[in-house]
């Protein structure tokens, strides 16, 4: 397929941070796609999601509407299978013996760069857009500014094409994530994102709070509890 510099591929979890990035990737490219993965994770109830959230969010502007594309699914079962974490096995979600969290999933990130990259090569996307953010974040070496500098180095020589990896949440913290979808949105897509998108690591769809729903004790719970309060504080005081 001949490469558009006007198309992009959205890593889309169905979290949050993706569901904003989506919403970020439809105000700025005239088409855009997006790719998931079932890796066999914990919480795969994010897949679940997906497309009530894609679906959410073309309806809420006619514009995001036609320049949304097709959606991908891509299983990546070895990657469980080669993982000892707490996001891939039934195993206590603490701190690990070398400072990590055991959420970490080695190399998953660079894992869903790659096989993006070759379905954005195969579908003539010139870019990538993901969630990873540096600012709010468990301490994930894979979430990095320079991780994700060094991939669309290596992917665009690899490819021998240039492919741009957009991180937009990376400098700011949950409770700007929470704003920049209201910025984008509206009212319709922050309660879109808070109603439908999928945090919680032990995939709790069953207790629902101000910030969506979640077990409330997992670590991205405890982040987007944070960030929402945060969220409503600073809105309060402007």
């Amino acid at each position: 397929m001949t490469i558009s510099p006007d198309t992009a591929l959205v890593l889309f979890s169905g979290g949050q941070d993706s569901s904003v990035c989506l919403a970020w990737a439809l105000t700025r490219f005239t088409r855009v796609e997006t790719v998931g993965f079932d890796y066999g994770q914990r919480h795969a109830v994010e897949l679940d999601v997906r497309p009530r959230l894609r679906a959410g969010i073309a309806a809420l502007d006619a514009a995001w509407g036609s320049r949304l594309g097709d959606d991908h699914v891509i299983r990546i079962d070895a990657l469980a299978e080669i993982s000892e974490t707490a996001l891939t096995r039934d195993v206590a979600i603490e701190i690990a013996e070398n400072g990590l969290p055991t959420t970490f999933v080695p190399a998953r990130n660079l894992i869903f760069l790659s096989f993006a990259a070759a379905l954005a090569y195969r579908r003539g996307a010139a870019h990538l857009v993901a969630g990873m953010c540096e600012t709010d974040y468990s301490g994930y070496p894979d979430c990095r500014d320079e991780t994700i500098k060094a991939m669309q180095k290596a992917l665009t020589l690899g490819l021998d094409r240039d492919l741009a990896v957009h991180t937009p949440l990376m400098w700011i913290d949950k409770a700007a994530t929470f704003a920049i979808a209201e910025d984008l949105g509206g009212q319709g897509l922050l309660d879109l994102v808070i109603e439908d998108s999928h945090s919680c690591y032990l995939g709790d769809r069953t207790h629902r709070h101000d910030w969506g729903y979640g077990c409330g004790q997992c670590p991205a719970c405890r982040l987007r509890a944070q960030g929402y309060a945060t969220y409503i504080e600073r809105r309060r005081q402007t």
